[in-house]
């Protein structure tokens, strides 16, 4: 699907340049609804793929190229999310969304891969912080397709309908699930510059190894969950109680001489990444309320740090 220009040049067709735009938009609706990049990038592809797999003249009889990529986007990924669960029966350990960097730290795409444009990936708001990705996790798959299509990317419930496969109505009830859920588990936002001031302050405690001050910086009833997908050293279960997770942050380091914890910006917030060698080893995105710290999520498989690991 190539235009010529001039003799020896070409560009490429209008209708392929369109139907590339989307690109972005599909892997942003993707990643919010799988919970991982690298997913959110297959289904992209697939999508992509079947709408190569028409001819042209199909091709040229659908109205609105986007709706139709949106549309077949939506419903690999409710396919993917029905079948997650039992995935996860299988996944070692804990299962955390994969942590994305700030668009201006990012430093390439899939291993062996050419580096990527940011712009070209995911946008960083209030829709990928880890804490609101793990609220989706919980979640029916419908719930999360429904909610996800109409309440972040504004899509009407009528064709949320024909993506989920329910009525108009049911879609509205399966948002509205979604919204009591997330309600259920909300807590006052802190401020960017509070969150990043004790972030600063936990990592500080950590490096000093100061129990003390690490259980003055956490809630009573913090909870700590790690991810190492069975390829790295991980909790097995989530740390509960500001006290018990101090010890164990302090004793996962007093052996380890070669880390060094560094400010990052983890899903558009405030953040750390414990490096061991000068490679990416633990990427940690924080859940503040108040003046405390009250859940912290720890990654460290590497299959889920790609977009971490500098090239």
């Amino acid at each position: 699907m190539r235009t010529e220009t001039e003799p020896g040049g070409v560009r490429l067709d209008p209708a392929l340049s369109t139907i590339m735009s989307e690109r972005r938009r599909l892997t942003n609706l993707a990643y919010r609804l799988l919970g991982s990049l690298a997913d959110a990038e297959d289904v992209v592809q697939e999508t992509y793929a079947r709408w190569y797999t028409m001819t042209q003249e199909q091709q040229e009889g659908i109205k609105s190229p986007g709706g139709w990529l949106t549309k077949v986007a939506g419903r690999i990924c409710l396919d993917q999310l029905g079948s997650a669960r039992a995935r996860r029966e299988r996944y070692v350990g804990e299962w955390i969304p994969e942590p994305l960097p700030d668009r201006a730290e990012w430093s390439g795409g899939r291993e062996g891969g050419a580096t990527t444009d940011p712009a070209d990936r995911v946008t960083l708001d209030e829709s990928v912080t880890m804490a609101f990705l793990v609220l989706l996790d919980a979640m029916t798959p419908a719930e999360r397709v429904a909610f996800i299509l109409h309440d972040v990317f504004g899509y009407p419930f009528a064709e949320v309908a024909e993506i989920v496969g329910r009525t108009p109505g049911a879609c509205r009830q399966l948002a509205s699930a979604a919204r009591r859920r997330l309600r259920a588990s909300e807590v006052s936002a802190a401020r960017a510059s509070r969150q990043a001031a004790l972030v600063r302050d936990f990592k500080l405690a950590w490096e000093a190894k100061d129990i003390a001050a690490l259980i003055d910086l956490l809630d009573p009833d913090a909870t700590g969950v790690a991810d190492g997908g069975g390829l790295a050293s991980a909790a097995p279960r989530p740390v509960v109680g500001n006290e018990q997770i101090a010890r164990y942050l302090v004793a996962v380091t007093a052996t380890a001489d070669d880390l060094t914890i560094v400010e990052r910006t983890v899903n558009g917030q405030p953040g750390l990444v414990v490096e061991r060698g000068g490679v990416t080893a633990v990427v940690i995105a924080f859940e503040v309320a108040g003046d405390r710290i009250r859940n912290f999520w720890a990654v460290a498989n590497p299959e889920k740090l790609r977009p971490w690991t500098t090239s």
